[in-house]
């Protein structure tokens, strides 16, 4: 089946598998910023932007993706300068490895597209589907937080 998939804003269209998943798509594409943790929606690492909202790219099949607009983490950044949601990841360490930060950074997007001044719980209960093995999440909490305070982060996400 062909599809076209507009990645970064950029169309990609291609024959696909009914069966293949966006995350394979994405990363066939060469965006290997989403990740493959865990095949089982657990981890999300995979998570990207569709539409303008936080999806897992494992649980989602490519031709559901047909026509739609797909935001990976090499998107995020605008002309090589760093969004506040990446900016205050790397101020505030929210990262050690940098395994689960793709998604991370999604799903604090997500947090923010929804609550605009999220309170900490609210923040850690945006982040339960995200799993990191490196860090304490606190400095990921601060990192929301940091991004949630900056102008700059009104209308993350709307799958550009």
């Amino acid at each position: 089946m062909q599809i076209t998939v507009r990645v970064n804003g950029e169309a990609h269209t291609r024959d696909v598998e009914p069966r293949l998943l966006l995350v394979h798509f994405l990363r066939d594409a060469g965006l290997t910023g989403t990740k493959i943790g865990c095949d089982t929606s657990q981890c999300g690492s995979c998570t990207v932007m569709l539409d303008g909202a936080a999806v897992k790219s494992c649980t989602v099949l490519a031709v559901q993706a047909d026509g739609a607009s797909v935001t990976t983490i090499e998107g995020v950044a605008d002309g090589g300068q760093l969004s506040a949601m990446q900016e205050a990841f790397w101020a505030k360490h929210g990262l050690q490895c940098g395994f689960c930060t793709p998604g991370m950074v999604f799903a604090a997007h997500e947090i923010l597209r929804r609550e605009p001044n999220p309170t900490v719980e609210q923040i850690r209960l945006g982040l339960e589907g995200n799993l990191c093995r490196c860090t304490g999440y606190q400095n990921i909490v601060r990192a929301v937080q940091a991004a949630a305070a900056d102008p700059r982060s009104a209308g993350i996400g709307g799958g550009r």
